[in-house]
């Protein structure tokens, strides 16, 4: 597990990011709170110095442990977990479950995953569209919402960035952010209009056809080597380039694809989920995990240079 994940759980098999403790069934709101280990409240306490109350700040403190979690304004609302919870509850009864949920860095980022009820077939294959909840209790960040398609036969994540629908959404922490809330939750609700759009969008990236010049000119430019680079930094970017070539001409998922844009898009889908990195970071998959919210830098780079072709 990586250092900076607290807590967590998943149902049945790893997911992904391959974090977490397994459990057998997705468990309603109350069972996940405590399976999560996010079974615990925020609490907002004054800040003092030298005996003296500093105004126009609070601190905001974890009820289980009183460690704290940052320190924020006045204007800072807290949302409660349960009250992420509860934010998805009102999705469950639409058949929407939850998949994992967790903490980070000691409690000051938490999450809820859940996926969605319906399965899309796009371009012959099944995509599975996924929620996620991710809020802060450190005022570092937004209550963020974001949907994440999965491509069900390889477990690859391909939320690009489309001009025609939002993938995510945020709000800071206002007093109207409940009012907020509700409109992300009415608008994710709407998902079927980004799994439309990338429906439409898959199809026209399998009319772009790619030579095998062009491909290798891709990757190159994706996984770039320096002029100084050393000669062992050259020979780790070979075995990159290497790697994710092997996936747009090789992988089985794809043979049937043709040589296309979709094509090249999936492969660095399966690279970016999947490759080992040259070096493993201690927080390696939690930022893959926080890449279900933001996307990948690099399937929207492949999927900008495809667009240009």
């Amino acid at each position: 597990m990586a250092a900076n994940v607290e807590s967590m759980f998943y149902v049945r098999e790893t997911p992904w990011h391959g974090l977490g403790v397994r459990v057998n069934e997705a468990p309603d709101s109350y069972e996940a709170l405590k399976l999560a280990g996010l079974d615990w409240s925020v609490l907002q306490e004054p800040i003092y110095a030298d005996g003296e109350c500093i105004p126009g700040y609070k601190a905001n403190v974890r009820s289980s442990d009183r460690r704290v979690l940052g320190v924020v304004t006045d204007r800072y609302k807290v949302v409660q977990n349960e009250e992420a919870f509860a934010f998805t509850d009102a999705l469950l009864g639409e058949g929407v479950r939850y998949e994992t949920a967790g903490s980070l860095q000691d409690g000051k980022k938490v999450w809820v995953l859940a996926r969605m009820p319906r399965e899309f077939v796009m371009e012959g294959e099944h995509f599975s569209p996924y929620l996620v909840f991710s809020n802060t209790h450190d005022g570092s960040g937004a209550i963020r919402v974001a949907v994440t398609p999965i491509r069900v036969v390889c477990n690859n994540t391909l939320n690009l960035a489309l001009v025609t629908a939002k993938r995510s959404w945020s709000a800071i922490h206002t007093a109207n952010v409940q009012d907020k809330m509700e409109e992300a939750k009415n608008t994710l609700l709407m998902a079927d209009r980004y799994m439309t759009g990338l429906g439409r969008e898959f199809e026209n990236l399998r009319h772009i056809s790619l030579t095998d010049a062009k491909v290798k000119e891709y990757i190159e430019v994706l996984l770039p080597c320096e002029d100084n680079s050393t000669p062992h930094q050259k020979k780790n970017i070979r075995r990159l380039r290497d790697d994710m070539r092997s996936r747009y001409y090789d992988a089985p998922d794809l043979s049937g694809v043709g040589n296309n844009a979709y094509r090249f898009i999936n492969a660095v889908s399966d690279f970016a989920t999947h490759a080992e990195p040259i070096r493993r970071t201690r927080n390696y998959k939690e930022n893959l995990f926080s890449r279900t919210i933001d996307g990948n830098p690099l399937i929207d780079r492949a999927y900008q240079l495809v667009q240009a072709a």
